[in-house]
């Protein structure tokens, strides 16, 4: 791999259930980390929290508190899927959904709960997306993540500080704060990979060089990754603000309904920097055609200026008996005066007809300017 290139983006899916296999079949990743379970339980009577916690301590937890937030990080475990979809009476076929890790955005209704399927994006080189598995509930929401690390320490923080707006609600507010946050994590991305197409539109236009095509090609990688991430998801959220559903109040689709704006407002941004990301490859091939141009009209200019020097040195350097002033004293230096005053005379032309100097230049800024537009 050459130097500041980037690593190849994988495309592949890989479905680890054979074909055929019985509905709601859980086959976890071999190279999955080990779940690691954190729970959040809150009521009247207070709250608590539980760091790694054992699959026993979750249903004591579900008996002592009203609302539970259970988050599992890491999916290598089928066994504690399994388990956890018991005790909270978790749909199989939702679980399935949660081990293949490939799902697009989407809302699924089961019986007495609700799955929903948001992708996270994680900043890198190259962008990458975790898949979160929500699970909502009467009293309960639990979390699937592929991998450690998320957007929601701002959330834990107000949980732990007891926050009346958060605590006071129910299970289905908990759920829109999560999808919130994964929303809001959309914007940090989109803010970095704009200043990335304002960086490669600067290096098109004036410092265009093989590894700035690289760079927009990888752009355009990540923009369309972007868009996978975030077209399903406006559907999804949409999909909860337009349908009433038993285990989301009024208010709480008020929130969601302010959330699918931001999703239309990351939707938007990310169709525009795609646009911009298409139009920086004919740009760059634009400007690497330009400064060919200009090369090669100067290199033009040097050989014009040289044709009638080359013809008059080829003349009297025949040395041909009978030439006239081969024996004059002055012969050498009025050849040289008159190939000066020549190549003089055909510079003088050329800035005349604006071919080179400060017209030559005004003309290139005059292109450079359309090929922005």
């Amino acid at each position: 791999m050459s130097p500041g290139a980037r690593p190849p983006r994988k495309r592949r899916i890989h479905k680890r259930v054979p074909p055929g296999s019985r509905p709601g079949t859980l086959i976890a990743d071999p190279h999955g980390s080990a779940p690691v379970v954190r729970a959040f339980g809150w009521g009247p009577g207070g709250g608590e929290e539980l760091v790694n916690a054992s699959l026993e301590d979750l249903a004591a937890l579900r008996q002592r508190h009203a609302l539970v937030w259970v988050n599992v990080d890491g999916l290598g475990d089928a066994q504690v899927v399994r388990r956890l979809g018991e005790i909270f009476g978790l749909h199989p076929l939702a679980l399935e959904d949660v081990l293949n890790t490939h799902q697009r955005a989407k809302v699924e209704d089961y019986p007495g709960q609700l799955f929903v399927v948001a992708r996270m994006l994680q900043q890198g080189m190259p962008l990458s997306t975790d898949q979160l598995a929500l699970f909502l509930g009467p009293g309960w929401v639990i979390t699937f993540q592929e991998h450690a690390g998320d957007n929601f320490d701002p959330l834990r923080a107000r949980l732990r500080s007891r926050e009346p707006e958060l605590c006071g609600r129910g299970a289905d507010y908990l759920a829109y704060a999560l999808i919130d946050a994964v929303v809001d994590g959309y914007f940090p991305v989109l803010e970095d990979l704009g200043e990335r197409v304002e960086k490669l539109e600067e290096e098109a236009l004036h410092r265009p060089v093989p590894l700035t095509l690289h760079g927009i090609h990888a752009m355009k990688g990540d923009l369309l990754l972007v868009r996978r991430a975030v077209w399903p998801m406006r559907e999804a959220v949409h999909g909860l603000v337009r349908q009433e559903r038993a285990l989301i109040t009024a208010d709480t689709r008020l929130h969601l309904n302010d959330c699918y704006d931001h999703t239309v407002q990351v939707m938007d941004l990310a169709e525009n920097y795609r646009d911009i990301a298409s139009s920086l490859v004919e740009i760059y091939l634009s400007s690497i055609s330009n400064r060919l141009n200009e090369v090669m009209k100067v290199l033009t200019i040097i050989t014009t200026i040289f044709i009638p020097l080359s013809f008059i040195a080829s003349v009297y350097g025949m040395n041909f008996r009978g030439m006239p002033e081969l024996s004059w004293e002055y012969g050498y230096p009025a050849t040289l005066v008159a190939m000066g005053l020549v190549a003089l005379g055909l510079v003088f032309f050329f800035r005349r007809k604006g071919w080179m100097g400060r017209g030559a230049r005004e003309r290139a800024r005059e292109q450079s300017e359309i090929d922005r537009l």
